[in-house]
């Protein structure tokens, strides 16, 4: 009876240590919307794409701006960071409300160290891109943001779902396939960070959250 006890004791206790290690507050459905605005995102971008083709240079030029290649940058930054406010606030609004319900404090140790260590990598990428662009390596964007978003996964998960690692992997292999596709980035970001992050958010939502 005693040992029954004890063993339940330590597994109590180790399961405190895990949950104070780890900020597992994360909603998968936020996951599912992230990957749905990213959809979205990547539908408007590939219209914009499509008219930039369509047009002649001078006609797109009088419709969006003086220099055609710098109005569609702008226009494609635009959307990819409005996609990743939405996302970024979905995220921290579903998962302010998940911590609330179980009773956790959303800024503890664990989450101070989950967001430091998925920014690190994150805008370091995220100024590369900015290179890219700078030079004009356009078509290595999407690739970038991919490897560099899965970097900042992997590196994320040890305060948080281990599973995340996975998603990071997935990222990285997907951004390194798409360096030998330059010209269809956009089809690859759709599938990283639309279809990954509904198939993320979903395992997690019934894993974690349904169980």
């Amino acid at each position: 009876m005693d040992s029954k006890k004890y063993l339940k004791d330590i597994s109590e206790i180790k399961d405190m240590m895990k949950r104070s290690s780890r900020f597992i507050s994360l909603s998968g459905l936020s996951g599912i919307l992230a990957g749905t605005y990213a959809l979205i995102g990547a539908f408007l971008a590939h219209n914009r794409l499509a008219e930039f083709k369509s047009m002649n240079v001078g006609e797109y030029a009088a419709r969006n701006a003086a220099v055609p290649e710098l109005s569609l940058t702008i226009d494609l930054a635009l959307i990819a960071s409005l996609v990743a406010l939405a996302a970024i606030l979905t995220s921290i609004a579903m998962s302010y409300r998940k911590a609330k319900k179980s009773g956790e404090d959303i800024w503890n140790i664990a989450s101070r160290r989950l967001v430091l260590n998925f920014l690190i990598p994150l805008i370091s990428g995220g100024v590369f891109c900015l290179v890219l662009i700078q030079y004009g390596f356009t078509g290595l964007v999407a690739p970038a943001m991919l490897l560099f978003y899965g970097l900042a996964c992997i590196n994320a998960s040890k305060y948080t779902f281990p599973d995340l690692r996975y998603l990071g992997m997935a990222f990285v292999l997907t951004g390194l396939i798409s360096t030998q596709f330059i010209g269809y980035g956009l089809y690859f970001w759709a599938l990283g960070f639309g279809i990954y992050h509904i198939i993320y958010g979903s395992l997690i939502y019934f894993k974690e959250e349904k169980a």
